[in-house]
């Protein structure tokens, strides 16, 4: 019996390359949702001080294509693989107590803290400057809801199954 335990706890390449795909394919879909939504924003409320015009407008369209591009391929993968990750969860309970699943989730938790931090601190430093525009708080308020569902959701998760 504690030989079987001992195996099932023993990392595969596949548990590791699994696992680095979806938190790479995560972050791939969080910026390329973040660069869709900066860039929307400045083709609907472009900055009237810039002269770039046509150029800043067609740098914008380029972007937008571009994130869409990559969410239409990156996010299902993302949704595939934590679908296959979650059913091998269920099948074996174990598996979610993996060290490159914790290191992993650990360290996204640090990665989105540091976005979250670093976002107020430019929204601060903003206000105090006196340079708040909607723009610049539309944008502060996608970070904060990106970084911050990606936070709540694997923070959760950990209390839920009491990982450590």
């Amino acid at each position: 019996m504690e030989m079987t335990q001992e195996k099932e706890n023993k990392v595969s390449p596949k548990d590791v390359f699994t696992h680095l795909l979806a938190i790479a394919t995560l972050y791939a879909s969080a910026v390329s949702f973040l660069v869709l939504v900066f860039q929307s924003i400045n083709v609907w409320l472009p900055d009237a001080l810039t002269e770039a015009g046509y150029y800043a407008r067609t740098a914008a369209n380029s972007g937008i294509r571009f994130s869409i591009a990559a969410l239409v391929i990156v996010f299902p993968v993302y949704v595939l693989t934590m679908r296959y990750l979650n059913k091998s969860y269920d099948v074996n309970p174990t598996k979610r107590n993996l060290r490159v699943r914790k290191w992993l989730v650990y360290f996204t938790l640090f990665i989105t803290a540091l976005v979250v931090m670093g976002d107020l601190v430019a929204l601060i430093n903003n206000l105090l400057n006196g340079e708040l525009t909607v723009r610049f708080g539309l944008k502060i308020a996608a970070v904060l809801f990106v970084a911050g569902s990606i936070f709540y959701y694997y923070f959760m998760d950990i209390k839920k199954h009491n990982t450590e």
